[in-house]
């Protein structure tokens, strides 16, 4: 190893203590910026601070470099208290390029920092990235409301690298580790987690290892020396509940979720998935816990995804499919075959923006009422919704585990902001898990398909196979009991009064719901999904400023929790903040009969916390 992997001593600058920092940085996908985030997120709790990450990645495969659709940014917020969502406007801003810069300095605290990577500001960059001919924003002022700092990573990180016989390209690739370095001397961070991450990624080619060393320790060395700073900050630990802890993504939660569920049941855990963005990745976190008896089946397409489901639950195993909203349009009719059999399966949808194909990596909560009523026929399913990216994994078990007592399809709704959002996550002891598993099957000679446990009015699940509990199942509709084909009128309307009684019968799991705040009051906000952070976090403003606010968040969207009407009766006004055009309002609308309105976005990003803030301002103050 270079003696440049030393790490520099610090000089003697002063260091101010901050609460909380919320940094963004952005750049073209091949800049490694999705990476150098992560990095600073690891580094981040392994410091002890509190954070939420929000990774933002184009829409386009391939967009053109340089331009800005093909910007990927990543932002995160860290505390020394407790943090709900990745921050509304970035302290600091590391921009790459110049369509970085157009893309995301609007967002950008006023008097807040701009790094940026003078090498790019190219007039051939600059016009590719939108700028009029002739107009530089490092010269023409229009940066003046920030505190610009401009910085040759290209040639330093070339000047870091000399001699090591790099070519080009690999030399560029590391210039993110040299801002990265700043970054880490900027907030004071220690380095050798991401060293540790380096030495495992390129252990194969140690040059690489030295490589990215050197330009980590480089950028570190150069914001210490260059006088570029003056001073850096310091964001101190935060309180947390004692435990075992570990940085995880949303889809990384709900792959643990239903490993935790399988083990927990005794049943084994089935995958029949097509992969699809953003849910790929609990397909890729499922292939690798085989030493757990997970089986994964990547399909020829989503039906034979869902179908494969199928098949597993008849077998007796705990059955999952996953998908994004375009995938559960293709799965429809099989999800109706599931609901007539009553096979516990477990649908995942991460929803993404749409129509269609639409913005498949930004983020959406649009698939509500494709989820309640997107099937033919009469066809209820229980659905749930995470909150965080922690919670994905207690609502991915309680799917499972609702799936299995009740002998139905069960979906579970995520979406692109929590799958791919970060938080340190209190791992749970698993004896504290609620236990479940297959229910005990009658004496043979008793076994009937449909009759019913009068409990939770599921029908006993016999495996194929089984001496004595032979049985037939298809996609024709059942007779009550004996489970034979029947195109009986009355009984037909039996079947499915019975298969809707049931799916009400779940309101008996719904906790009673938590509410922020008072429980009557002028305005309550009514959530559910990845709006949470936001929603809660501008509710603690709010009441902070003596305003008469509350919240709820609802995590069983079918049935809803049994006291919800009543909670909304003790308040003068009832807001439903949705990344949609109103889905839940609509139900809400219709259930209770309430005068609830909507705050509605729908511009593939999560809300920022003072657009709920500014909402609930303007009903108090008598707007609309």
């Amino acid at each position: 190893m270079s003696d440049t992997s030393t790490k520099p001593m610090p000089a003697n600058l002063p260091i101010e203590d901050i609460e909380s920092a919320v940094i963004r940085f952005a750049g073209d996908s091949g800049d490694g910026i999705q990476l150098t985030g992560m990095q600073f997120t690891t580094t981040t709790a392994f410091a002890g601070n509190d954070l939420a990450t929000f990774p933002d990645f184009p829409a386009e495969i391939r967009a053109p470099v340089g331009t800005t659709a093909g910007v990927s940014g990543f932002q995160i917020q860290f505390s020394s208290r407790k943090v709900l969502t990745p921050g509304d406007a970035p302290d600091v801003f590391v921009a790459m390029n110049p369509a970085a810069m157009k893309a995301n300095i609007r967002d950008v605290k006023k008097g807040g920092m701009v790094i940026v990577n003078k090498d790019t500001f190219t007039a051939a960059n600059l016009k590719k990235a939108g700028y009029e001919e002739g107009k530089n924003p490092l010269e023409d002022g229009s940066l003046s409301d920030f505190r610009m700092i401009a910085v040759e990573l290209g040639r330093l990180t070339r000047n870091a690298l000399e001699g090591m016989g790099l070519s080009a390209t690999e030399t560029e690739r590391c210039k993110n580790f040299f801002a990265l370095g700043m970054m880490y001397w900027l907030y004071d961070r220690p380095m050798d987690a991401t060293l540790d991450w380096i030495a495992r990624k390129f252990q194969k080619n140690p040059k690489f290892v030295e490589a990215n060393h050197r330009a980590l320790y480089a950028g570190n060395a150069y914001a210490e020396t260059a006088e570029i700073f003056g001073h850096h900050y310091r964001v101190r630990k935060a309180p947390i509940k004692p435990g075992v802890y570990r940085n995880i993504t949303g889809n990384e939660a709900t792959a643990l979720g239903f490993v935790a569920a399988s083990n927990v049941s005794g049943l084994p855990l089935w995958l029949g998935s097509y992969p699809i963005t953003p849910a790929s990745e609990v397909l890729h976190e499922l292939s690798k816990c085989k030493n757990f008896g997970v089986k994964t089946f990547q399909a020829e397409d989503e039906i034979a995804a869902i179908g494969s489901a199928i098949g597993a639950a008849f077998a007796g195993n705990l059955a999952l499919t996953t998908t994004s909203g375009p995938g559960v349009a293709l799965k429809g009719e099989a999800i109706g075959l599931a609901v007539m059999t009553e096979l516990p399966i477990v649908i995942l949808n991460v929803q993404r923006g749409g129509p269609s194909t639409g913005l498949p990596t930004k983020t959406e909560q649009s698939d509500l009422l494709q989820a309640l009523y997107g099937r033919n026929g009469e066809s209820p399913v229980p659905v749930l919704a995470a909150a965080t990216p922690g919670d994905c994994f207690q609502m991915a078990y309680e799917a499972c585990r609702l799936a299995v007592k009740y002998m139905t399809p069960v979906f579970l709704l995520t979406d692109g902001y929590l799958a791919n959002g970060t938080e340190p996550w209190l791992i749970p002891d698993a004896s504290k898990l609620i236990a479940f598993g297959k229910p005990a099957l009658p004496p043979a000679g008793e076994f009937k398909l449909y009759k019913r446990d009068p409990e939770t009015m599921a029908r006993p699940w016999a495996a194929p196979g089984m001496p004595g509990y032979e049985h037939r199942l298809g996609g024709i509709e059942k007779h009550d009991i004996i489970g034979n084909i029947s195109y009986d009128p009355d009984n037909h309307e039996r079947m499915v009064r019975l298969r809707a009684a049931k799916v009400d019968k779940i309101v008996q799991d719904i906790a009673p719901l938590e509410v922020l705040g008072a429980r009557k009051g002028k305005v309550l906000l009514v959530g559910w999904g990845g709006t949470y952070g936001a929603i809660t976090a501008g509710v603690q403003n709010l009441q902070k400023a003596g305003k008469s606010v509350s919240s709820v968040h609802v995590r069983h969207l079918n049935p809803l929790p049994p006291d919800l009407g009543d909670i909304m009766a003790g308040f003068e006004h009832v807001l439903v903040p949705e990344l949609n055009m109103g889905q839940l309002l609509k139900v809400l609308r219709a259930k209770y009969l309430v005068p609830a309105t909507g705050l509605n976005k729908i511009k593939g990003q999560p809300f920022r916390v003072s657009e709920i803030e500014a909402a609930v301002n303007a009903i108090l103050a008598g707007g609309k």
